[in-house]
């Protein structure tokens, strides 16, 4: 079970309101008051509350983007040194560095030739204060790509979309319109989604048309943050523009 309430910075929430269990986990946005337990809020955003998971936190879903570990993200190839690919993630993060090898079977001969500006969909490892953020294509306990499917992205096209939206994608809450145009459309789409607020977009039948027709859909769920019955609607609005041409 999940609950979530909007909370103002300096807003109180008694302990009874978050799970009581010692594997709790906290996330960003409360702080707890030694003497009481109870927690204060210092962000403004939503409180989201799993028990299932025992997690709280307050989650900012227009807020920028700000790197942190484990996090899955499309960045934009800059340039190269003797061991690192430098990469760019957003306007408010410093550079981050991706280890060449850091691909599944990458050696030496093998590893990618990435050119400028091309797209690589990867896992936050280390994003430290003051320091760059060092990013991987692999699994570090595996040794492979899976199940994230990262490494270079090749064709298609990507959208920015809000680091909310990005969030719900990822976690595929109420988000069906994706499901149900992916149904529709001739072949079905690939997406890969970061939440530095990309989404990489490609439909190998159904060409930019079809691109673009998931393009507008993210961009109408995210302006208009429609729910289920109006996500058929729009699902239904895309579909018949396209068999019109």
């Amino acid at each position: 079970m999940a609950t979530t309430q909007i909370l103002l910075p300096g807003d109180h929430i008694t302990t009874n309101q978050v799970p009581t269990s010692q594997k709790r986990k906290i996330g960003r946005g409360l702080r707890q008051d030694p003497t009481t337990n109870d927690f204060t809020a210092t962000i403004g955003g939503l409180l989201e509350v799993d028990y299932r998971k025992k997690t709280a936190q307050i989650a900012t879903p227009d807020a920028r983007y700000i790197p942190k570990a484990g996090d899955l993200v499309i960045a934009q190839f800059k340039a190269s040194s003797t061991d690192f690919f430098h990469l760019y993630i957003n306007s408010h993060s410093p550079q981050a560095i991706l280890p060449q090898l850091a691909f599944e079977g990458a050696t030496k001969k093998t590893r990618p030739q990435l050119k400028a500006n091309d797209l690589v969909y990867a896992k936050v490892v280390s994003a430290q204060k003051n320091m760059d953020i060092e990013l991987s294509c692999v699994n570090p306990s595996t040794g492979k790509s899976e199940p994230d499917g990262l490494g270079p992205l090749t064709g298609g096209m990507v959208f920015d979309v809000s680091p909310g939206l990005a969030d719900r994608l990822l976690k595929k809450q109420g988000v069906m319109a994706l499901d149900d145009l992916g149904s529709r459309l001739p072949g079905g789409f690939e997406v890969a989604v970061g939440k530095n607020g990309k989404a990489w977009v490609d439909c190998p039948e159904a060409g930019v048309k079809g691109i673009c027709a998931v393009g507008r859909c993210l961009r109408e769920m995210d302006e208009n943050e429609l729910r289920e019955k109006e996500q058929k609607k729009l699902v239904n609005r895309i579909i018949g523009d396209l068999e019109r041409g």
